[in-house]
């Protein structure tokens, strides 16, 4: 007999709105696995027991409401599904460390507003996910918490900064999560755990109200176990809201990302530029990612689609602009005095290099995001002309071991190997452009890796209908951990 957990989050869902399943015992079964099972994963920061039984009893109280009037169906995508938080995220009344001992006792009071959609859906909130400071690195290890590791392997690290959000899901403490994406974090962990991560365009996610990014490379998304799912759970936080800097062009009316989901909704031929190499000087693939890339190829032509192969040319200059980005925006971090020491050697050295970065070059380095973004919009990603989708693999290398990137006797040699880890995710950010990772690749071991999907700003409905062909052509949901 199959167990709650091996259900995916919209089949959970369902039977809620039937009545075959309550709230209350799903979010029941999802605390005992945590109490059982994450002292091996690191999912989480803070458990929310008692929020979390309280929203599911409320969410249980509406569903049977709803089935009452006959308006079961008018229900939230994911009413009654529990859905952890990012613990880089706002939510009123629990404690948010954003993975920092400096912020070990902070309680805000006021939702970031993909929290507040979440309670308005109906989620149980179960726990704050396991994240790095500030969610600088592309791991998940901070002075809080057990490391966040892959349930695949458990010497290996989920990634980051979404680590505690992708073990979860990975190891079935939770059927999907809310996670982010500032240079790839929800991709990274979401091919080193096996999962669907989907990074948004820029504005399709309110960052608001009390953590707007200025530079526009961070968005909230899902990570999930199916496209569907992902899907869903993007429908859910996805909205415009009031404050907001920028927006994405809106889905037509009564359209959704879950119907563009539906494998039923195949898409068209599509143009595909299937990248040979990565686009950072001297930095290559490992053979398991680059066959990942080229097997998802070959499984695009099967499929009746156009796959042209090409090299981008390998240009530094994105490399810098985003570091120069990502040092200022970690600078600009309000922090105590006080409480300086109490931060990683990794984050004090990007705070301090980002406060030696002189204004003029912080301006340049935006101007470059938005210089590849046009070159981007008006030739290889043209609408009638350029291609749909570019093809790549998720990450350089696979899962890497628990402090294997770590190196706090050198910061800086840290953050430079950053790049050799994740040379293809910041391209999105930069842009603002969309992005999916799917787990299409196994190597012998049973290690995951993700390939990449990226397309027009806006369009992330057809990089869904595509994903969701790739997914239906080489099903993954079946594959599960030794410790599922």
């Amino acid at each position: 007999m199959s167990s709650l957990h091996d259900l995916t989050a919209t089949e959970q869902a369902a039977a809620i709105r039937a009545g075959t399943l309550s709230p209350v015992e799903l979010t029941a079964h999802y605390l005992e696995r945590t109490d059982r099972l994450d002292a091996e994963l690191g999912a989480y920061l803070t458990v929310t027991p008692e929020l979390a039984r309280k929203q599911a009893s409320d969410a249980e109280a509406e569903a049977m409401a709803a089935r009452r009037a006959g308006r079961a169906d008018a229900l939230p995508p994911l009413h009654g599904v529990p859905v952890p938080v990012k613990d880089l995220n706002h939510v009123a009344g629990v404690r948010t460390t954003m993975g920092s001992a400096a912020f070990s006792g902070h309680v805000p009071d006021r939702d970031d507003h993909v929290a507040a959609r979440l309670r308005a859906g109906g989620s149980p909130m179960i726990a704050k996910s396991n994240t790095p400071e500030f969610g600088i690195p592309c791991y998940t290890e901070n002075l809080l918490a057990p490391p966040a590791r892959t349930p695949w392997d458990l010497a290996r690290s989920a990634g980051g900064s979404s680590g505690g959000a992708a073990a979860a899901v990975a190891g079935g403490l939770a059927p999907v999560a809310h996670a982010s994406d500032g240079g790839g974090s929800v991709r990274i962990p979401a091919s080193a755990c096996g999962l669907v991560g989907v990074k948004p365009s820029r504005g399709r996610v309110s960052s608001g109200p009390a953590q707007h990014d200025v530079a526009g490379l961070a968005t909230s998304g899902p990570l999930a176990r199916t496209v569907a799912d992902a899907a869903t759970l993007l429908d859910v936080l996805a909205g415009r809201m009031p404050g907001d800097p920028y927006t994405a062009p809106p889905l037509a009316d009564g359209d959704t990302f879950a119907a563009w989901a539906d494998p039923a909704r195949v898409p068209g031929r599509l143009r595909v530029l299937a990248l040979a190499g990565t686009p950072v000087p001297e930095i290559a693939p490992h053979p398991e990612c680059a066959a990942a890339a080229r097997g998802t190829a070959e499984l695009l032509r099967d499929l009746g689609h156009e796959v042209e192969e090409a090299e981008l040319p390998a240009d530094d200059s994105m490399r810098a602009a985003f570091s120069t980005v990502w040092a200022v925006r970690a600078a600009s971090r309000p922090v105590p005095e006080e409480c300086e020491g109490l931060l990683t050697p990794l984050t004090r050295f990007i705070r301090e290099r980002g406060r030696a970065i002189p204004a003029p070059d912080f301006v340049r380095a935006l101007s470059t995001f938005r210089s590849v973004a046009q070159l981007l919009a008006d030739t290889l990603l043209a609408p009638g002309t350029g291609y749909d989708v570019i093809l790549s693999p998720t990450l350089a290398q696979p899962p890497m071991a628990v402090g294997a990137l770590r190196d706090d006797e050198d910061p800086a040699g840290e953050f430079e190997r950053f790049a050799r880890f994740t040379p293809f995710t910041p391209l999105y950010n930069a842009t603002g452009q969309p992005a999916v990772s799917l787990p299409l690749h196994w190597t012998d071991e049973g290690l995951p890796i993700g390939v990449m999907l990226g397309g027009r700003h806006g369009e992330e409905g057809p990089l869904l209908a595509l994903s969701a062909q790739l997914e239906e052509a080489r099903p993954w949901r079946n594959r599960r951990p030794a410790m599922w």
